[in-house]
């Protein structure tokens, strides 16, 4: 091959991929994970600590239990860990 077909290859390989680039979907995948080891990795707690985070029922919406298999759904369990509540009126 001569130096010439080389770059004539290069240029052609180099217009296809700028006129047709593959739109790239942003798709976001769910995050998950399981048991209570899984709440340490995201709020990088103690077990005990865990423990407390789901019985308190703050991110209950995004554990799934079944028997004794824990699944957390990541993305929901930090933004329901971030959001307030509101706190209890004594009257």
């Amino acid at each position: 091959m001569t130096g010439e077909e080389l770059l004539f290859l290069s240029r052609q390989t180099a217009s296809t991929e700028t006129q047709d680039p593959s739109p790239k979907e942003t798709q976001t995948e769910k995050r998950y994970v399981y048991g209570i080891a899984g709440i340490c990795e995201i709020f990088g707690c103690s077990k005990p600590t865990a423990i407390r985070i789901k019985n308190s029922g703050r991110i209950s919406k995004a554990i799934t239990q079944i028997g004794r298999k824990i699944v957390i759904d990541v993305d929901l369990a930090l933004q329901l860990a971030s959001s307030k509540t509101q706190p209890n009126k004594r009257r």
